[in-house]
């Protein structure tokens, strides 16, 4: 009996290999477009909320408002997102999709959406469904602790 712990079969460890190779799959099938998986989720959250602030679309991605920010500032420097101080609160940056943001996101669905395939097509439809909804809840579950 080996006397190491079998972090082979480990869950975390296994999602860690998952979500590297998630991120390799969408960078191959995105790398016309010059985006990251993080950029990609914000510039598509922030279409259906235009001038949101920036925590809220932070907390909404789950990603920590340090990153949120780098990002949104490489997304501006592309031309995709304005930002801009809230009248009310200048504390506070709301955002908003430019047109080239919009023409942008939708130029990478067929990427996105084709990376999504990849990164689950070594199994089946029932398999697909099944490991969507106990990541769902596991998420879910953690984040109600």
């Amino acid at each position: 009996m080996p006397k190491s712990f079998d972090f082979q079969h480990a869950p975390g460890h296994l999602i860690r290999r998952a979500h590297q190779l998630a991120v390799a799959i969408f960078m191959e099938e995105t790398a016309d477009f010059d985006v990251t998986p993080v950029q990609f989720a914000i510039l598509n959250s922030l279409i259906d909320t235009p001038g949101e602030d920036q925590v809220t679309l932070s907390g909404r991605v789950a990603f920590d408002a340090a990153t949120s920010g780098s990002v949104i500032g490489r997304l501006e420097a592309k031309g995709w997102v304005r930002r801009e101080p809230d009248a009310r609160d200048k504390r506070r940056k709301l955002l908003w999709v430019t047109g080239e943001g919009e023409k942008a996101a939708q130029r990478m669905k067929g990427a996105v959406t084709t990376a999504q395939e990849r990164i689950v097509g070594t199994l089946d439809d029932a398999e697909q469904a099944q490991l969507v909804a106990l990541l769902g809840k596991m998420v879910a579950g953690h984040e109600a602790a």
